[in-house]
This record gives C-alpha cells, structure tokens and sequence, in this order.
C-alpha cells in the first residue's frame, strides 16, 4: 500500500505536467480498500464522465486483469448515468515497460559481475487456463524475451520459471522452487531473480523470492542470490504509466495519439 500510494501521487505528478488536461488519478485495490467501488464513486464525485481503467497487472489474465473489469462493471451496473469506460488489457510488451526492466537490470549489475544466470519469476496460475485460450504464459515469455534481447543475454542466460502455486492441479512449468533448486544442484554460483509481472514490491516478492527462494538455492550449492526488486515507484516506471494512460485518452483529450514513450535506457 505505500509503495501503491507512491504510484498514485507520481503517475499524478506526472499527468499535471504532461497532460493537456486535468486527469484525476485514483488508487483503488482490487482486493481490500481502498476499493474500487471507493475509487469510482471518488472519481463520481469528481466530476469525471470519463474514466481509464489501468490495472497494474502488465500480463493480461482472465483470473486478474478480467476481474478488475469485472469488479468494475459490477459497480457501475447499479449506476443510472454510466461513465465513458476504457481499459488498459495489459502492456507486457510495452516500449516503455520494457526499457525499465531492463534499465532495472544493468543498475543491478553495476559493480558487480552480472550473474550465471538470470530468472524471470511470474506469478504461475493452473495450466488449464493456458489451455482454455488465455494468453498469460505466451505474454510472460514475451516480456522475458524482449528484456533478455535488449540486455543481449543468450537463451542459456536466463529462463522464464511460475512461482506461488498452492493445490492439487498441474500449475504453469517450470516453477521457479524447482528451477533454482535444480540450479544451485548443477553448480550454478550465482542467481538473479526479477518478477516482471509485479508493478510493486508485496509479500509474494519480498518473502516468498527474496527469503524462501533464496533459501532453496543456497541450501542447493548456491552462493549469491540477488532479488532485483520491482519497478515501484522510479521515475522510468511513472513516466511508462504515464504514456499508458495519455496513448489511451488521447481522443478525450481532443487530440490523436501521438504521445511517445519518453522512459529510454539512458533516463
């Protein structure tokens, strides 16, 4: 929630600079308050007829970013006068988002030796749900890719792995307990791990990779385990965010779409 809050007054910040404009940013949860029924009603009382959506989900999945649009229309639907509605699906292949991870990265490595081999860690889900059409495995492999591509790290380099499975069903592979445990078993002395799917930092990156995965590896022969933390609030992540929104509200600005991403490497 701090780190969130941090996002919101920033991204803010950044649209009353950028924007021709006002636009009014709301943080809402999708799970917890401040909710989004809070966030809508907030945005209501505002005055706005027009209202972006942007989940912080930049992989689209039926199980997150569908039900932030679910979680929405079933507010507005008790709603007489209904907003103009638009949402961001995802952005797992953005310029910008992408530039930040990688920037992310050689900040990382400055200093020291860049590591044996890199880990990209996304939050798994069941593979039925990659077998029933949703694109979620195929876009974390993309992200993945296109950071490895820039970085001009080989394939051998790094690998894309599926953490916080729970349950008796057949969850996306490989996992990443697996991975570094296998790793470290191998000989493999030193590890980074990012989780590109995390707009912030929370428990699932700061306890689950940063203490228990770390653990796994070094108790498998390891010796340097390095978390490359979320993009959260950094100024390349804000000014991403902001491109999202001002390329998604470009008509209701009275305008094309003719904002570039202003978030390169060299930021």
């Amino acid at each position: 929630m701090v780190i969130s809050r941090k996002q919101a007054a920033a991204l803010q910040e950044a649209l009353n600079r950028r924007s021709v404009r006002p636009v009014i940013v709301v943080l809402a949860m999708r799970y917890g308050n401040p909710s989004i029924r809070a966030g809508l009603e907030q945005l209501w009382k505002a005055g706005a007829r027009k209202v972006l959506v942007l989940p912080l989900y930049p992989q689209y999945s039926a199980p997150a970013t569908a039900s932030v649009f679910d979680a929405v229309v079933e507010v507005l639907r008790g709603w007489r006068w209904l907003p103009e509605l638009r949402m961001v699906m995802d952005y797992h292949d953005d310029e910008g988002y992408i530039a930040a991870l990688a920037q992310s990265l050689r900040a990382a490595w400055q200093g020291r030796d860049p590591p044996e081999r890199l880990l990209f860690s996304f939050h798994g889900m069941p593979r039925e749900c990659m077998e029933a059409g949703d694109p979620y495995y195929h876009q974390c492999q993309q992200t993945a890719r296109r950071v490895a591509e820039r970085l001009e790290l080989s394939e051998p380099r790094w690998r894309v792995a599926f953490q916080s499975r729970f349950g008796p069903k057949e969850w996306l592979r490989p996992y990443a307990d697996e991975t570094l445990h296998e790793w470290g078993k191998s000989g493999i002395k030193r590890v980074d791990v990012i989780c590109p799917g995390f707009a912030a930092d929370c428990l699932e990156t700061l306890e689950e990779i940063d203490i228990r995965l770390r653990e796994a590896f070094l108790s498998a022969g390891g010796r340097e385990f390095h978390y490359i933390p979320a993009l959260n609030d950094g100024q390349n992540h804000i000014e991403t965010l902001a491109d999202l929104v001002l390329n998604h509200i470009a008509g209701w600005l009275g305008q094309g779409p003719t904002y570039k991403n202003l978030c390169f490497d060299d930021l």
